[in-house]
């Protein structure tokens, strides 16, 4: 591994602790113990993320071959939140405020009870390798962390907006027996697929200024806001906004009588001269009109916005329906699914 980047500001406080790979190890419970265990949930957790290639792994004897984590070139920090009295809130937020300052790209808040349950289901006891073989947030988590590295890495200018964006527009269903699995509820977005996500044709960005407006709509004051952006902000009941209303790559609505239209803008980071073309798969019951049904970009970086309005065309029985927008070009199909709570 090469040493620490030049921009890392973090310190080892456990020096047994740290290399080239583990740059920073810092406790901020009480105990004061060391973060490093042999098989406990920050191994777990962190190799999952940026574990380096192990040969010789397997589960029970089966399917041997090397693993790695996601990011395996990737460096790792380490901040220690939980003890035997749990995970502190003030420790959390101490470890957050830690990291950021020290300079970490990608945040990874995997936390597990004490003592930690995953631990207790280990599969594998190999004499050559003991991996952990466990699904679950703390799964989740890392493996998403890990390719968020590997897209920072790729698109240094990228935001984290805009990283969220390509990871969840370029997924793909998954299949069980044959049938596709299609409910947002047991799958989110989709099956994630790192190598779409590092060219995903277009992405929703999200820039700090624009959760003010919505910041604002949650209610807070203006000294909480500004305390939150670190600037002056004086809130006005016409520049507040809902969630709904951000640059999300997806759609979540309560849908009654009257139609809704939400605006979104997508930017253009895949070919210089591109037409994307909107294909709507609407729910049974539900309208869906994309104005303009055709994006033309001629240069890379170029922005571009478009409208989408939802409104009931008859009565359904579903309660919540579900279904996707997707901007196709050569090459490229950028998905945005949507959920709607019918109320009508």
């Amino acid at each position: 591994m090469p040493p620490p980047p030049a921009k890392w500001k973090g310190k080892c406080d456990f020096k047994d602790v740290c290399n080239n790979k583990v740059i920073g190890a810092r406790n901020l419970v009480a105990s004061g113990e060391s973060p490093a265990d042999e098989v406990g949930h920050g191994t777990h957790t962190a190799s999952t993320a940026a574990g380096s290639a192990v040969d010789g792994a397997n589960a029970l004897g089966q399917g041997w071959g090397t693993a790695s984590g996601m990011a395996p070139m990737a460096h790792l920090a380490i901040y220690k939140v939980c003890g035997q009295q749990g995970c502190a809130d003030s420790a959390i937020l101490g470890a957050i405020d830690a990291a950021v300052g020290d300079g970490v790209d990608v945040l990874s808040l995997s936390l597990a009870a004490w003592p930690a349950p995953a631990d207790n289901n280990i599969l594998n006891n190999s004499s050559q390798s003991t991996f952990n073989m466990i699904s679950g947030t703390s799964m989740a988590c890392p493996h998403l962390s890990g390719i968020a590295a590997l897209l920072r890495s790729a698109h240094p200018d990228w935001s984290p907006a805009a990283i969220k964006s390509a990871i969840m527009t370029t997924t793909h269903l998954t299949q069980i027996g044959g049938k596709p699995i299609t409910d947002e509820f047991d799958m989110g977005s989709g099956h994630v697929n790192p190598a779409g996500a590092t060219n995903p044709g277009l992405i929703y960005d999200i820039l700090p200024d624009d959760y003010v407006p919505y910041l604002c709509g949650l209610g807070y004051s203006n000294a909480q806001v500004s305390t939150i952006v670190q600037k002056k902000v004086e809130c006005s009941s016409n520049q507040t906004i809902s969630e709904a209303q951000l640059n999300y790559p997806s759609f979540v609505l309560q849908l009654g009588s009257r139609p809704q239209t939400y605006t979104r803008t997508v930017t253009n980071v895949g070919r210089a001269n591109s037409v994307y073309k909107a294909e709507v798969h609407a729910p049974e019951g539900v309208g869906v009109e994309v104005n303009p049904k055709e994006i033309v970009f001629g240069q890379l970086s170029e922005r571009a916005s478009y409208s989408v309005t939802f409104s009931v065309k008859n009565v359904t029985s579903q309660r919540f329906v579900q279904g996707s927008l997707f901007w196709v070009a050569d090459g490229y199909s950028v998905k945005s699914p949507f959920g709607i709570i019918v109320d009508y």
